[in-house]
């Protein structure tokens, strides 16, 4: 019975951060999809993004111990720069009125960048998940989905609240972003 419980507990655990990383995944993808984003491209992103938040544990399990005592604070930290620093861009273009992005996310290199950016707090995650889980390929696939899944949810919100908010809708997901990038800084 107390073997139960304590994988239930585990799992409890793994559902929790899979929806903790999951969470930037979805806001990212609520502020690229208040700027009208196309169905191919909300399926391309969110397996970009399922495929990193499956990777990233991976590399940060190779990692171990060390590498989590030096980059525990520091990748939430770089996460919330990147996104605080798309935000402020977002704003900035839908201000002045440009329509591009500090990086375009139907290119290979803006779809890298956005996948890195919501996903790099999962190495730090994946650093300690090998002390604690005995059950690693089932969180990471956990990550994987919950990660793919949100951002596709962000994606379509965003799409959809954007064609209501018109030109507005880059500036509303810029400063969604924004927000999140402080949370995350802070």
């Amino acid at each position: 019975m107390l073997e139960l419980s304590a994988s239930a507990g585990q799992l409890l655990a793994v559902l929790l951060m899979s929806v903790a990383l999951g969470m930037d995944a979805f806001s990212l993808g609520i502020g690229i999809g208040l700027r009208g984003i196309r169905l191919l491209d909300v399926l391309k992103l969110s397996t970009a993004i399922t495929l990193f938040h499956m990777i990233m544990p991976l590399c940060g399990i190779a990692a171990g111990q060390y590498v989590s005592s030096l980059l525990g604070n520091v990748a939430t930290s770089v996460a919330g720069a990147l996104l605080l620093l798309l935000g402020v861009h977002m704003v900035y273009n839908s201000l002045r009125g440009e329509t591009g992005l500090m990086a375009d996310h139907r290119t290979i290199w803006g779809l890298l960048l956005f996948a890195m950016s919501v996903s790099i707090d999962s190495f730090s995650v994946g650093v300690s998940l090998g002390m604690f889980s005995d059950q690693l390929w089932l969180s990471v696939l956990m990550f994987g989905l919950f990660g793919g899944l949100m951002s596709i949810l962000g994606l379509l919100l965003g799409r959809r609240v954007g064609r209501t908010l018109g030109g507005y809708g880059e500036a509303c997901g810029g400063a969604i972003l924004v927000a999140f990038g402080i949370l995350f800084l802070f």
